[in-house]
């Protein structure tokens, strides 16, 4: 799901884009509480801000935290839309090497813990980066019931 951010006299100020979650995050899977088996049934309600970049030359005071604001009220009705079904939980990865997260905090994004510094693809354990900070949005308040549905 991409979102493009326009200033009201039509500039592109910002981009977003959700995507696949993360097939396993400890902090994540530790929040929700659920089962391997549940993780595999009901991941797809859970998606991941893999980017959110304001261009460079805009220079507005919280306007991060406003666009994550804007977007979080309207992601799971547009994923719904596109995909057919909701979405519960918003989770990103922040790089703590480059990035302090203040704009998901200012978002009220939670911060669960921190990764290993292991990549998506790999597979082998032989992949190594910095490791990120996880913050997740609940966009429902009973997410870690619907998350650990059975069916």
């Amino acid at each position: 799901m991409k979102y493009l951010i326009y200033s009201r006299d039509g500039r592109i100020l910002a981009c977003m884009l959700f995507g696949a979650a993360a097939w396993k995050s400890a902090p994540r899977d530790g929040l929700i509480g659920w089962s391997p088996s549940m993780r595999e049934r009901n991941l797809h309600y859970v998606t991941n801000n893999a980017r959110f970049l304001i261009l460079p030359w805009v220079k507005v005071a919280s306007l991060a935290s406003h666009i994550l604001s804007r977007v979080v009220r309207r992601v799971s009705h547009d994923w719904m839309d596109k995909y057919a079904h909701p979405i519960y939980l918003l989770e990103t990865f922040v790089d703590r090497s480059r990035y302090r997260g203040t704009c998901y905090r200012a978002a009220n994004w939670v911060c669960t813990g921190q990764t290993t510094g292991r990549t998506r693809n790999d597979r082998y354990l032989r992949i190594r980066t910095s490791p990120k900070a996880l913050y997740v949005y609940p966009l429902v308040r009973q997410y870690r019931n619907r998350l650990c549905r059975e069916t």
